[in-house]
């Protein structure tokens, strides 16, 4: 398994190059000029300095170069620097988003730890709610509870986050006034009433998030299990006797979650993709409403960087899916 892990994760590197010259190239050839937004009034002169210094005179594969570079050198220092508060990186040339002129990893860095409180406890908690549904909807199939799970789930597959956002808003904000309509990004959660207050307003947001990935989870989870109930191995299972119990959540479960495993590692990626629409949805100060913004601003660094960021844990959650398939099912040897 170390063995399959490491050579993984040598070819994935140029994998991930091929990625960004794709990604670069394409944002070359996007129309516009992050010079238009510059005012009127400033001369032409001042404009052809300005795109000088953004190295926008500079040929393309001098401008991927120094991409590439500051990309897998620079900005993994500024990592460690925040992680371990050192000064690695100081003093190094930084990719510049040309909308702030600020490097572009410390705004990914401020606007992370939104993402994740959103983000990250959507994708929990859909997973924690889609398995145990969908074990209970393969093994009692075609019950009441079965019909009414396979119904939300398909409301869940249908509404678009743009439409479940304001949708939970109107409802839960202005109909009832129970929950906030705008997330504020500056609370800062210092004692019990200050985390009531961010638990509240992460309540819409999680809920639009979680509902898709439940009922995608869910789907697949109800079909796996289904497949793996008939199976000759259930009925030698249950003719030695052993408890239904163990039967169904030991023997099926395991053999059940090889194909989720795939669909909850390739989904991790999916779902900050998906949190773009969310967050501008309900204001949420992070890494989705960044691209978006960077996107209308042609601002090409922070774009080309997001997205890479993208293609990088769409690499890594399929490695780790991969991994998984060795752990959950004995029959599968990488080594």
């Amino acid at each position: 398994m170390l063995t399959f892990t490491i050579r993984r994760l040598v070819l994935s590197i140029p994998t991930l190059l091929f990625i960004s010259l794709v990604i670069f190239g394409l944002l070359q050839l996007a129309p516009g000029d992050p010079m238009a937004q510059v005012p009127l009034t400033v001369p032409p002169e001042v404009k052809q300095k300005m795109r000088e210094a953004l190295g926008l005179g500079e040929a393309w594969y001098v401008q991927y170069w120094k991409w590439l570079v500051q990309f897998f050198w620079v900005e993994p220092l500024v990592f460690f620097d925040w992680l371990f508060g050192t000064e690695f990186s100081s003093g190094m040339q930084r990719v510049i988003s040309w909308q702030t002129r600020s490097p572009v990893m410390d705004i990914v860095v401020q606007r992370m730890p939104q993402t994740l409180w959103v983000v990250g406890l959507a994708y929990v908690v859909g997973i924690l709610i889609a398995i145990p549904i969908g074990i209970y909807s393969a093994y009692r199939h075609y019950s009441l509870f079965d019909q009414t799970g396979t119904f939300i789930t398909m409301i869940g597959f249908s509404i678009p986050p743009f439409f479940t956002g304001p949708l939970l808003i109107v409802i839960f904000s202005v109909y009832l006034g129970w929950l906030p309509s705008i997330y504020d990004t500056t609370h800062v959660v210092r004692d019990w009433e200050s985390f009531k207050v961010q638990f509240f307003q992460m309540i819409m947001p999680v809920m639009v998030l979680a509902l898709q990935t439940t009922a995608q989870i869910s789907r697949y989870m109800r079909g796996a299990m289904l497949d793996n109930l008939n199976q000759d191995y259930v009925r030698t299972a249950r003719a030695k006797g052993l408890r239904e119990s163990v039967v169904v959540m030991v023997h099926v479960l395991r053999n059940s979650m090889i194909p989720v495993v795939t669909v909850i590692a390739l989904g991790m990626p999916a779902i900050f993709g998906g949190a773009i629409i969310t967050e501008n949805v309900f204001k949420v100060n992070g890494i989705g409403q960044l691209l978006l913004t960077a996107l209308f601003a042609n601002d090409l660094p922070m774009v080309m960087t997001l997205t890479f960021i993208f293609a990088i844990l769409i690499v890594l959650f399929n490695l780790v899916a991969d991994v998984l398939y060795g752990l959950l099912d004995p029959r599968i040897r990488y080594d």
